[in-house]
């Protein structure tokens, strides 16, 4: 096969119980850092609290934190395919447990801005696209069904981490939570690094087209624009919506489960919406997902203080969004072809940096000057519906 050289683990290891054991692994992996960086929101109100400091500010920690892992796994990735993905995880272990314990002691704000964001940006990048990428060369005939359940690890990690935090800030506080997740990370990813090894199988993939050159794509451009707007909006709910269903009377143990549940609706979405794409159209069926989750947000803007409606707004928007997730590899690697796609997906994904560097702290922003959530709501559903509009004219 040109293009493919296989390791000293050789070939016969493909598919593999060393495989499965690879995706066990990465499961575990993003489980543990987008568990840690999803969770957030339930730490919100309570460091806003202590810090003295507003919702576009607090924000923060969070924005800069996902625009650091969006570039920086552009990098990771390289240093995997060079030295294997165990290296990697380490630092990512190592990352995070250092950057959460300094949170945990932070005696400001931008304290904690910077050991967070560091800290965790750093843990998700070595977490994430180094372990997933290994993933793809350990399989032959299952590649698909395995990087499936490997991702899966997002949605579960959102799920069951964010509730689990908002029950241990009840309890202890903030920043006992903090250390108890920089302990319990660092265990889990040393596990994970156990395991981890360069696949069996390398395949030596073209470069990717100088960004130049996509920048003068107009499909490219369209893909952008849209993922841009897009991501404005959608981290919005992850930072402020379990603080908006505290402002509602909600109990905090109860507001932190709601974002774990847009993780779990996630999972839905990867696996339904992936498996019926060839059947419906893959392009449409993309579009629907970004006009879904402009849609769910009129939910979010009826709900009040309804917890069942809330509920119904995280599994709209959760279902979207996964499939969302799903649905991009393929889209691009319709539009431009398979050769190069690892460069022209990390291209398009800085859009979704920068959407997340800067939607919440302009969603804060809007909240602290209106004194509501209403307007932020609503800028969120006219950016969403914008990237749906941009994308009528994908072809």
């Amino acid at each position: 096969m040109p293009g493919v050289t296989t390791t000293d683990v050789g070939s016969a290891a493909l598919d593999s119980w060393r495989g499965w054991a690879m995706v066990a692994a990465t499961f575990v992996s993003t489980f543990t850092v987008f568990g840690v960086a999803y969770s957030f929101g339930a730490f919100f109100e309570s460091m806003a609290a202590e810090f003295d400091t507003g919702k576009g500010l607090t924000a923060l920690l969070f924005s800069v934190t996902t625009f650091l892992y969006f570039v920086l796994g552009l990098w990771t990735g390289r240093w995997s395919d060079r030295v294997g993905p165990r290296p990697v995880l380490l630092a990512g272990a190592v990352a995070l447990g250092v950057g959460l314990a300094a949170t945990s002691v932070a005696s400001s704000i931008w304290l904690g801005l910077a050991t967070y964001s560091i800290g965790v940006g750093i843990a998700v990048a070595c977490g994430y696209v180094p372990m997933v990428a290994a993933v793809g060369g350990w399989f032959a005939h299952h590649r698909t069904a395995a990087l499936g359940v490997a991702v899966a690890g997002i949605g579960t990690g959102t799920l069951v981490m964010a509730p689990t935090a908002g029950w241990l800030i009840d309890e202890h506080g903030w920043r006992v939570t903090y250390r108890a997740f920089a302990a319990g990370g660092v265990v889990l990813l040393l596990g994970c690094a156990l395991v981890a090894r360069r696949p069996p199988l390398d395949i030596a993939a073209a470069p990717p087209p100088p960004l130049r050159v996509l920048a003068g794509h107009h499909s490219f451009r369209l893909l952008y624009a849209s993922t841009l707007l897009m991501s404005l909006a959608l981290f919005v709910p992850f930072v402020f919506l379990a603080s908006y269903a505290e402002d509602e009377g909600i109990s905090s143990a109860r507001a932190a489960t709601l974002v774990g549940l847009i993780g779990g609706a996630s999972i839905v979405g990867r696996l339904a919406l992936g498996a019926v794409a060839s059947r419906v159209g893959l392009v449409g069926l993309y579009r629907g997902c970004f006009a879904t989750m402009g849609a769910s947000f009129f939910i979010w803007l009826a709900a009040g203080d309804r917890f069942a409606v809330l509920v119904t707004f995280t599994i709209v928007l959760g279902v979207a969004y996964g499939g969302f997730i799903a649905l991009s590899p393929a889209v691009c690697a319709t539009v431009f072809g398979t050769t190069g796609l690892g460069g022209v997906l990390g291209a398009v994904y800085t859009a979704a940096g920068v959407g997340g560097l800067l939607g919440p702290p302009i969603a804060g922003a809007l909240i602290d000057a209106s004194g509501g959530y209403t307007i932020a709501i609503l800028v969120a559903t006219a950016l969403t519906f914008g990237a749906f509009g941009v994308l009528t004219r994908l072809r």
